[in-house]
């Protein structure tokens, strides 16, 4: 399946055509008017205080007859709606609720929701509620009625658990699915844990945007709501998520293994190694947002403290009107003209504060630009267009030399036996086609960080990377990208790679490139670890 976020869409369907139903049930019915609920929010409005009523008799095992509806929606009108309704009129309001609104009148209840696994409509059968015959006072034969399934289902979805349990909550099943090794399960999960920290992170960005624009206008409840959200997520400490990191990379090594030396996997055992690839990445997006959540939280504080800060001092800040306090008093008595300097002498009399810091004559001065329109409206000067040609084509010509060190590296592990060259046999077999390695290691910088982002991949595999560029979209990167690089050579030169693996070899050997240069053009030796770079062909 292309898009694995649409195989549980009917579940989610039924969620909401538990909705669907019950507006289709209540709205344009002329019966609402009648008893002066002219308002869709207050028809929906005792609708569900109706079905919790329903809910606490059921919890409590304790019938509940059109009677029993009726005096509670009695209860309420005299206390809270304040509607013209006498009882018979709310009984009747109750029995219009139950038998039509929530039952449809006796008739069965349909939603269809497209199943993309079965590239068809699913018919999913809703039921608010169900009723049952009992004996009141072991001779009066009346209709008792309780909620069923999807109506507990409704109304527990209307009041969600509360923030600072929700992150614990579903960390807490995402563990568990992935001790009993239902990946596909903890994929949903690891997704709501990444979303609810992505969510949480907005929240404090947002909450600093207010701050910025009007501290006064952000109330001290909303920023301690902020802070104690903030510190329920900081509390799931990131080395949580990176001991659920090892367990499924311990895991996915497993698999691999076994694909390799023991039997080909089946076709269960391949889409459980591709949902560990997929909640390997979550995890490390989930980490990265942890982190940024916790250099936030210190941020908004600071902010917070300096805005407040700073209105304090505004509030010392004395203030009068020209008008009534000077234009007004010489307008009824000119003769304070002659004592004028009296009024304006305070304003000439406070020495200005002047304090020279020696350290800034030292520091480097960078100009300062407004901005807003000014930067908006900011008129190219010339020679502007040439320099950023400039510095377009030098960025161009750093990437072909990123591209021209991985090329040989790729080419030489493609030519070797095996499909595999350590950095020691890659230095050799440069050395022995009497070749430089001006390619291979162009400058020390670009070759460090090639080397790095491979063995931080370690296993790449080509088809996530094609299928993650078909389904999501990226800023494009000026820099170095090994993803998008690996990409490009393949497609570009038709490698046919497959996976690419790197591994820092344990035998100890340090292999010495001499005389390579940086990026000043100095003369350097590098020392490595030795690094095993196996490719494998589609």
């Amino acid at each position: 399946m292309q898009y694995e976020f649409l195989k549980q869409f009917p579940k989610r369907m039924k969620h909401v055509g538990a909705y669907v139903l019950l507006f289709a049930n209540s709205s344009q019915k002329t019966i609402w008017k009648q008893y002066g609920f002219l308002k869709l929010d207050e028809q929906i409005n005792v609708i569900f205080a109706v079905m919790l009523y329903l809910m606490e008799q059921s919890l409590k095992e304790e019938n509940c007859t059109i009677d029993d509806i009726g005096a509670y929606v009695d209860g309420l009108n005299m206390r809270y709606f304040d509607k013209n309704m006498s009882y018979e009129d709310c009984k009747n309001l109750g029995d219009f609720i139950v038998n039509v609104v929530l039952s449809n009148e006796g008739k069965a209840m349909y939603f269809d929701g497209f199943d993309f696994e079965q590239r068809a409509y699913s018919s999913m059968n809703v039921s608010y509620v169900g009723n049952r015959i009992v004996y009141i006072d072991s001779e009066v034969r009346r209709t008792s009625y309780y909620l069923t399934e999807d109506g507990y289902n409704l109304l527990l979805s209307t009041l969600e658990i509360e923030n600072n349990m929700k992150l614990t909550i579903h960390e807490m099943i995402f563990k568990m699915h992935l001790e009993k090794q239902s990946y596909d399960r903890a994929v949903d999960d690891i997704k709501n844990v990444f979303n609810l920290l992505r969510i949480q992170l907005q929240k404090i960005e947002e909450a600093m945007g207010r701050i910025r624009r009007n501290a006064l206008a952000y109330s001290v409840a909303d920023y301690e709501a902020v802070l104690e959200a903030n510190l329920d997520t900081i509390s799931d400490t990131k080395q949580k998520f990176q001991s659920y990191r090892e367990l499924v990379k311990s895991r996915e090594k497993e698999l691999e293994e076994m694909n390799v030396n023991v039997r080909r996997l089946d076709a269960k055992e391949e889409e459980k190694l591709e949902n560990l690839n997929v909640i390997e990445r979550y995890l490390n997006r989930t980490i990265d947002e942890h982190q940024k959540i916790l250099s936030s939280h210190f941020d908004l504080k600071s902010l917070y403290t300096r805005e407040l800060e700073q209105l304090s001092q505004m509030s010392f800040i004395r203030r009068f009107s020209l008008r009534n306090e000077l234009y007004e008093k010489i307008l009824e008595r000119p003769d304070a003209l002659e004592r004028m300097e009296v009024f304006l002498r305070p304003l000439f009399t406070k020495e200005m504060e002047k304090i020279y810091n020696v350290k800034k004559s030292t520091e480097l001065q960078r100009p300062l630009r407004k901005k807003g329109q000014e930067e908006a409206d900011a008129v190219m000067e010339f020679g502007d267009e040439q320099w950023m040609e400039e510095e377009e084509r030098r960025q161009q010509e750093k990437l072909a030399k990123y591209e021209g060190s991985l090329k040989v590296i790729l080419q030489e592990a493609m030519d070797a036996s095996g499909g595999e060259i350590s950095l020691e046999e890659l230095k050799e077999s440069v050395a022995a086609k009497d070749a430089d390695f001006s390619q291979l290691i162009p400058n020390v910088q670009i070759f460090k960080e090639i080397m790095v982002e491979l063995l931080k991949g370690r296993e790449i595999q080509m088809g996530v990377l094609r299928e993650e560029r078909r389904n999501y979209i990226s800023e494009v990167s000026g820099g170095f990208q090994l993803n998008e690089m690996l990409l490009n050579l393949t497609d570009t030169f038709g490698m046919g790679i497959q996976m690419i693996e790197v591994y820092r070899m344990e035998d100890g050997k340090v292999i010495t490139f001499e005389a390579v240069p940086d990026e000043t053009g100095r003369r350097k030796n590098i020392r490595c670890s030795n690094v095993l770079i196996r490719v494998r062909r589609a």
